[in-house]
């Protein structure tokens, strides 16, 4: 493996370039590559995406196709480790831009969590609660869930996990996204007080033994950056604006914004819902911006704008550029291995059981 930063001659070439390079690198590597795209990627990149989708979606697609040898996830880093989990041993996940980390899946750090654990488990014992991590999150934690009899799940899942989370244990410990978390709880009507967050920076996560003891959900204090910039002030100005125009969102958004719109869902479930509907339908999309702009451009019929019509984007899926998509693909057509995403056998095992516990439930 070789790992290093891109060379300057990569960085001085226009977009335009780049593009032209990727267009025959990507003809003479074949069957050997498969691109994988994420919905946030910009779209100088996502053009060269075998497919498109979410985070999970994509690396089960993958890990249908053993006739590629590499794998580059445009995407950031828990994704391709993620990739990596369900790909054949013969296969090399590359992840163009080592620094396209995820803001929220840094927020649990595997060593706060275990210590978060042994503190919970003190006030409740080890039979009355289950871990179970949103999909973005690291290798270590999905391994964390999936070594303590817990599973992951994504946002299109989630609800169906969490009935399944209260099946096996009488309180679930959710993380990294508290937002999510919250929102799926609030959802089966389980009362707010009930869903207490855990902050890892104060001692026993800044909760009493009583709050521990009842509550229902423990959340952890994680939350998608992207999301946390959509608010109630926006919805109101497009519903003065425009009542009849329909307000989505993520349900990685804050509860009361996921309250006050009209519809809340993963991203599949959100370009569903836009593609579905009628010609002349206005939305008002609470998400990251990249995606809007393309269901924009692909649904000319309708009327589609962010609910920040501003810049709104994933800083860190925005650093894989078709600079660095190009600089992996030549250093393969060279011989070359860079940036490739590898996780430690024990954990990708126990990871896996995670993973496959979901697909389970779903």
């Amino acid at each position: 493996m070789v790992t290093q930063l891109i060379p300057e001659q990569y960085m001085f070439l226009s977009d335009a370039q780049a593009i032209e390079r990727i267009t025959e690198s990507r003809k003479q590597l074949g069957r050997e590559l498969l691109v994988l795209g994420h919905h946030y990627q910009r779209d100088e990149v996502i053009q060269f995406a075998d497919l498109r989708g979410d985070s999970f979606g994509l690396s089960r697609k993958a890990s249908e196709n053993k006739e590629a040898r590499y794998i580059v996830f445009c995407g950031v880093h828990f994704m391709a480790e993620s990739a990596c989990i369900l790909s054949a041993p013969h296969q090399k996940v590359i992840l163009p831009d080592l620094e396209a980390g995820c803001s929220m899946a840094d927020m649990a750090d595997i060593d706060q969590v275990e210590e978060a654990r042994d503190n919970i488990e003190s006030v409740l014992g080890k039979e009355k609660i289950i871990p179970i991590a949103y999909i973005n999150c690291t290798a270590a934690v999905k391994a964390f869930c999936g070594d303590l009899g817990g599973t992951v799940c994504t946002s299109s899942n989630a609800s169906a996990v969490i009935d399944w989370g209260f099946k096996q244990r009488e309180k679930i410990f959710f993380l990294p996204d508290e937002h999510l978390g919250r929102n799926m709880g609030y959802l089966k009507g389980i009362p707010l007080e009930q869903l207490v967050l855990w902050d890892p920076s104060e001692k026993m996560g800044g909760l009493t033994r009583e709050q521990i003891q009842n509550a229902r959900i423990i959340l952890w204090k994680g939350y998608c950056q992207v999301h946390q910039r959509f608010a109630v002030e926006q919805i109101e100005y497009f519903r003065k604006k425009f009542p009849d125009m329909k307000i989505i969102v993520h349900p990685e958004c804050s509860l009361d914004v996921v309250q006050r719109s009209d519809y809340a869902g993963s991203t599949s479930y959100i370009i569903d819902m836009v593609q579905k509907s009628g010609a002349g339908t206005k939305w008002a999309i609470g998400t990251e911006i990249h995606l809007v702009n393309r269901l924009r451009n692909e649904n000319p019929d309708k009327l589609i704008t962010s609910l920040v019509p501003g810049v709104c984007l994933c800083s860190t899926m925005n650093r894989i550029d078709p600079q660095h998509l190009l600089w992996v693909l030549d250093q393969l057509l060279l011989g070359n291995i860079v940036n490739e995403i590898r996780v430690p056998q024990d954990t990708a095992r126990k990871a896996r059981l995670a993973l496959d516990r979901m697909l389970s439930i779903s």
